[in-house]
Protein backbone atom coordinates (compact mmCIF):
# COMPACT_ATOMS: atom_id res chain seq x y z
CA UNK A 1 0.00 0.00 0.00
CA UNK A 2 1.14 3.56 -0.77
CA UNK A 3 2.56 5.18 2.71
CA UNK A 4 -0.13 7.65 3.81
CA UNK A 5 2.03 11.52 4.80
CA UNK A 6 0.38 13.05 7.84
CA UNK A 7 0.44 16.67 9.13
CA UNK A 8 0.90 16.55 12.86
CA UNK A 9 0.66 18.84 15.43
CA UNK A 10 3.37 18.09 17.94
CA UNK A 11 3.21 18.80 21.80
CA UNK A 12 5.47 22.12 21.26
CA UNK A 13 2.43 23.21 18.95
CA UNK A 14 5.01 22.79 15.85
CA UNK A 15 3.60 20.69 12.75
CA UNK A 16 6.24 17.70 12.02
CA UNK A 17 5.72 15.32 8.91
CA UNK A 18 5.47 11.87 9.52
CA UNK A 19 5.02 9.07 7.15
CA UNK A 20 3.07 6.15 8.23
CA UNK A 21 2.74 2.48 6.12
CA UNK A 22 -0.38 0.54 6.41
CA UNK A 23 -0.10 -3.33 5.79
CA UNK A 24 -2.33 -5.09 3.77
CA UNK A 25 -2.96 -7.69 6.90
CA UNK A 26 -2.50 -6.36 10.34
CA UNK A 27 -0.34 -7.80 12.74
CA UNK A 28 -1.77 -5.80 15.64
CA UNK A 29 1.58 -4.59 16.08
CA UNK A 30 3.11 -0.70 15.62
CA UNK A 31 6.55 0.15 15.45
CA UNK A 32 7.57 4.11 15.43
CA UNK A 33 10.59 4.72 14.41
CA UNK A 34 12.64 7.83 15.83
CA UNK A 35 15.78 8.84 13.57
CA UNK A 36 19.38 9.77 14.19
CA UNK A 37 20.31 13.45 14.44
CA UNK A 38 19.94 14.87 11.14
CA UNK A 39 18.95 11.78 9.29
CA UNK A 40 15.92 12.20 6.92
CA UNK A 41 13.17 9.55 8.13
CA UNK A 42 13.12 8.75 4.19
CA UNK A 43 16.54 6.90 5.18
CA UNK A 44 14.16 4.64 6.99
CA UNK A 45 11.93 3.63 4.52
CA UNK A 46 13.07 0.32 3.28
CA UNK A 47 12.90 -0.93 6.37
CA UNK A 48 9.43 0.22 7.29
CA UNK A 49 8.55 -0.72 4.02
CA UNK A 50 9.47 -4.43 5.31
CA UNK A 51 8.02 -4.69 8.28
CA UNK A 52 4.58 -3.25 7.14
CA UNK A 53 4.77 -6.09 4.83
CA UNK A 54 5.17 -8.40 7.60
CA UNK A 55 1.90 -6.73 9.01
CA UNK A 56 3.19 -3.69 11.03
CA UNK A 57 1.98 -0.64 11.12
CA UNK A 58 4.81 1.36 10.76
CA UNK A 59 5.58 5.37 11.42
CA UNK A 60 8.87 7.67 10.42
CA UNK A 61 8.97 11.14 10.62
CA UNK A 62 11.39 14.06 10.54
CA UNK A 63 12.29 16.54 13.71
CA UNK A 64 11.06 19.90 13.30
CA UNK A 65 13.57 21.67 11.15
CA UNK A 66 14.81 18.53 9.65
CA UNK A 67 13.71 17.42 5.87
CA UNK A 68 9.91 17.48 5.37
CA UNK A 69 9.29 18.98 8.62
CA UNK A 70 11.25 22.00 8.04
CA UNK A 71 8.67 24.63 7.78
CA UNK A 72 10.53 27.59 8.35
CA UNK A 73 13.75 29.50 7.73
CA UNK A 74 16.45 27.14 9.78
CA UNK A 75 18.07 30.29 10.93
CA UNK A 76 14.76 31.67 12.73
CA UNK A 77 14.26 27.97 13.94
CA UNK A 78 14.36 27.39 17.69
CA UNK A 79 13.81 24.34 18.18
CA UNK A 80 15.97 22.23 20.68
CA UNK A 81 15.96 18.65 21.66
CA UNK A 82 13.31 18.88 24.74
CA UNK A 83 11.18 19.79 21.32
CA UNK A 84 12.45 16.66 19.11
CA UNK A 85 11.98 14.39 22.42
CA UNK A 86 8.04 16.02 22.00
CA UNK A 87 7.93 15.43 18.31
CA UNK A 88 8.67 11.64 19.52
CA UNK A 89 6.17 11.99 21.85
CA UNK A 90 3.48 13.26 19.74
CA UNK A 91 4.30 10.06 16.84
CA UNK A 92 3.77 7.57 20.08
CA UNK A 93 0.67 9.16 20.75
CA UNK A 94 -0.70 9.01 17.09
CA UNK A 95 0.39 5.55 16.95
CA UNK A 96 -1.54 4.79 20.17
CA UNK A 97 -5.06 6.71 19.16
CA UNK A 98 -4.69 5.36 15.81
CA UNK A 99 -4.92 2.03 16.86
CA UNK A 100 -5.39 1.66 21.12
CA UNK A 101 -5.17 -1.61 21.14
CA UNK A 102 -1.96 -2.66 18.99
CA UNK A 103 1.12 -3.27 20.71
CA UNK A 104 3.64 -0.19 19.98
CA UNK A 105 7.35 -0.62 19.71
CA UNK A 106 9.56 2.41 19.90
CA UNK A 107 12.74 1.77 17.80
CA UNK A 108 15.49 4.69 18.11
CA UNK A 109 18.75 5.18 16.05
CA UNK A 110 21.35 7.19 17.88
CA UNK A 111 19.82 10.27 19.70
CA UNK A 112 16.25 8.93 19.15
CA UNK A 113 17.51 6.80 21.94
CA UNK A 114 18.85 9.72 24.32
CA UNK A 115 15.45 11.56 23.96
CA UNK A 116 13.67 8.77 25.78
CA UNK A 117 14.73 10.49 28.41
CA UNK A 118 12.93 13.67 27.80
CA UNK A 119 10.13 11.87 26.91
CA UNK A 120 7.01 12.26 28.82
CA UNK A 121 5.06 9.38 26.80
CA UNK A 122 7.18 7.03 26.81
CA UNK A 123 5.47 4.67 28.78
CA UNK A 124 2.55 4.09 25.32
CA UNK A 125 5.50 2.14 24.52
CA UNK A 126 5.37 -1.61 25.02
CA UNK A 127 8.88 -2.22 23.80
CA UNK A 128 12.26 -0.51 23.25
CA UNK A 129 14.78 -1.32 20.65
CA UNK A 130 17.51 1.12 20.86
CA UNK A 131 20.23 0.78 17.40
CA UNK A 132 23.61 2.24 18.08
CA UNK A 133 21.76 4.97 20.75
CA UNK A 134 24.80 6.08 23.05
CA UNK A 135 26.46 8.93 25.09
CA UNK A 136 28.24 11.18 22.71
CA UNK A 137 29.75 12.11 26.02
CA UNK A 138 34.02 12.57 24.04
CA UNK A 139 35.75 10.38 26.68
CA UNK A 140 33.50 7.04 25.25
CA UNK A 141 36.08 7.38 22.55
CA UNK A 142 38.77 5.91 21.48
CA UNK A 143 41.84 7.15 19.52
CA UNK A 144 41.36 9.08 16.63
CA UNK A 145 37.52 9.04 17.03
CA UNK A 146 37.94 11.17 20.52
CA UNK A 147 40.03 13.49 18.96
CA UNK A 148 37.22 13.73 16.48
CA UNK A 149 34.37 14.20 19.12
CA UNK A 150 36.54 16.58 20.56
CA UNK A 151 36.98 18.90 17.59
CA UNK A 152 33.20 18.35 17.17
CA UNK A 153 32.34 19.37 20.30
CA UNK A 154 35.31 22.11 20.60
CA UNK A 155 35.73 23.52 17.55
CA UNK A 156 33.25 22.72 14.46
CA UNK A 157 30.22 23.46 16.29
CA UNK A 158 30.95 26.59 18.44
CA UNK A 159 32.62 28.25 15.01
CA UNK A 160 30.87 26.91 12.64
CA UNK A 161 27.21 27.33 13.95
CA UNK A 162 27.18 31.41 14.69
CA UNK A 163 28.84 32.13 11.60
CA UNK A 164 26.16 30.81 9.78
CA UNK A 165 22.83 30.70 12.38
CA UNK A 166 22.45 27.22 12.28
CA UNK A 167 25.04 24.42 12.27
CA UNK A 168 26.19 23.75 8.47
CA UNK A 169 26.33 19.75 8.53
CA UNK A 170 26.11 19.40 4.49
CA UNK A 171 28.76 21.61 3.99
CA UNK A 172 30.75 19.56 6.58
CA UNK A 173 29.35 16.41 4.78
CA UNK A 174 28.05 15.08 7.43
CA UNK A 175 23.92 14.89 7.27
CA UNK A 176 21.35 17.26 7.20
CA UNK A 177 22.13 20.88 8.46
CA UNK A 178 20.55 21.18 12.19
CA UNK A 179 18.95 24.12 14.40
CA UNK A 180 21.40 26.33 16.35
CA UNK A 181 19.51 25.64 19.60
CA UNK A 182 19.85 21.93 19.06
CA UNK A 183 23.68 21.54 18.50
CA UNK A 184 24.11 24.27 21.32
CA UNK A 185 22.24 21.67 23.64
CA UNK A 186 23.91 18.91 22.26
CA UNK A 187 27.85 20.16 22.55
CA UNK A 188 26.35 21.47 26.27
CA UNK A 189 26.04 17.69 27.09
CA UNK A 190 28.98 15.79 24.63
CA UNK A 191 31.25 17.87 26.71
CA UNK A 192 29.82 16.83 30.24
CA UNK A 193 30.43 13.30 31.49
CA UNK A 194 26.93 12.60 32.68
CA UNK A 195 26.06 14.15 29.35
CA UNK A 196 22.01 14.65 29.02
CA UNK A 197 21.71 14.33 33.04
CA UNK A 198 23.72 17.14 33.48
CA UNK A 199 21.12 19.39 32.09
CA UNK A 200 18.05 18.00 33.64
CA UNK A 201 17.09 16.70 37.36
CA UNK A 202 13.90 14.64 36.07
CA UNK A 203 14.77 12.33 33.34
CA UNK A 204 12.30 9.41 31.81
CA UNK A 205 14.74 6.41 31.74
CA UNK A 206 14.08 5.09 34.75
CA UNK A 207 10.03 4.85 34.61
CA UNK A 208 10.96 2.49 31.88
CA UNK A 209 9.51 -1.23 32.99
CA UNK A 210 9.23 -2.83 30.31
CA UNK A 211 11.34 -5.18 27.70
CA UNK A 212 14.47 -3.48 26.18
CA UNK A 213 17.14 -4.22 23.41
CA UNK A 214 19.78 -2.09 22.78
CA UNK A 215 22.65 -3.29 19.90
CA UNK A 216 26.10 -1.93 19.36
CA UNK A 217 28.31 -2.96 16.59
CA UNK A 218 32.10 -2.99 16.57
CA UNK A 219 34.01 -0.15 14.33
CA UNK A 220 30.66 2.08 14.87
CA UNK A 221 33.03 5.61 15.42
CA UNK A 222 29.37 7.02 16.22
CA UNK A 223 28.13 4.48 19.14
CA UNK A 224 31.06 2.47 20.71
CA UNK A 225 30.41 -0.50 22.58
CA UNK A 226 30.95 1.40 25.64
CA UNK A 227 29.17 4.83 24.83
CA UNK A 228 26.05 2.48 24.19
CA UNK A 229 26.59 0.46 27.33
CA UNK A 230 26.17 3.73 29.35
CA UNK A 231 22.52 4.50 27.64
CA UNK A 232 21.27 0.93 28.34
CA UNK A 233 22.57 1.11 31.68
CA UNK A 234 20.17 4.52 32.09
CA UNK A 235 16.81 2.17 31.59
CA UNK A 236 17.22 0.84 35.52
CA UNK A 237 13.93 -0.50 35.76
CA UNK A 238 13.52 -2.22 32.42
CA UNK A 239 14.12 -6.03 31.27
CA UNK A 240 17.01 -4.94 28.90
CA UNK A 241 18.53 -7.42 26.97
CA UNK A 242 22.05 -6.08 25.85
CA UNK A 243 23.51 -7.43 22.33
CA UNK A 244 26.80 -5.89 20.93
CA UNK A 245 26.63 -7.66 17.35
CA UNK A 246 29.86 -9.28 15.98
CA UNK A 247 29.25 -9.53 11.85
CA UNK A 248 31.69 -11.82 11.03
CA UNK A 249 29.63 -14.58 13.58
CA UNK A 250 26.71 -13.86 11.51
CA UNK A 251 28.51 -14.27 8.31
CA UNK A 252 27.16 -10.68 7.23
CA UNK A 253 29.08 -7.52 5.93
CA UNK A 254 29.90 -4.74 8.57
CA UNK A 255 27.34 -2.52 10.04
CA UNK A 256 28.74 0.38 11.84
CA UNK A 257 26.49 2.92 12.78
CA UNK A 258 24.23 2.92 9.68
CA UNK A 259 23.78 -0.19 8.48
CA UNK A 260 21.02 -1.82 10.57
CA UNK A 261 18.20 -0.14 8.00
CA UNK A 262 19.63 -1.19 4.69
CA UNK A 263 17.60 -3.76 2.85
CA UNK A 264 20.73 -6.67 2.78
CA UNK A 265 20.20 -7.16 6.27
CA UNK A 266 16.54 -8.34 5.44
CA UNK A 267 17.27 -11.91 6.49
CA UNK A 268 19.32 -11.57 9.15
CA UNK A 269 19.42 -8.37 11.69
CA UNK A 270 15.25 -7.34 10.35
CA UNK A 271 14.36 -11.10 10.66
CA UNK A 272 15.96 -11.34 14.14
CA UNK A 273 14.16 -7.78 14.84
CA UNK A 274 10.79 -9.27 13.63
CA UNK A 275 11.31 -12.55 15.86
CA UNK A 276 12.52 -10.36 18.91
CA UNK A 277 9.64 -7.87 18.73
CA UNK A 278 6.65 -10.83 18.41
CA UNK A 279 8.63 -12.35 21.71
CA UNK A 280 8.67 -9.14 23.83
CA UNK A 281 4.97 -7.85 22.76
CA UNK A 282 3.05 -10.30 23.82
CA UNK A 283 3.38 -12.65 26.57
Amino acid sequence: MKPQVIDLETYSKHSISVTKYNPETSNLRSIVISSATGVLQHYYSKFAQHFSVLGYTVYTFDYFGIGASNSEKIKENNVNLSDWAKDQASVLNLAKESNPNYKITLLTHSIGGQLIGLNSKILLADSIITVASQTGYWKYFKGYNRLRMLSFWYVLIPVATPLFGFFPAKKLGLFENIPKNVVYQWRRWGIHPQYLFSEFETLYFESVKGNVLSLSFPRDSYAPKQAVDWLSNQFKNAQVERKHIIPEKLNIEDVKHFGFFRSKFKGSLWKSTDEWIKKNTFK
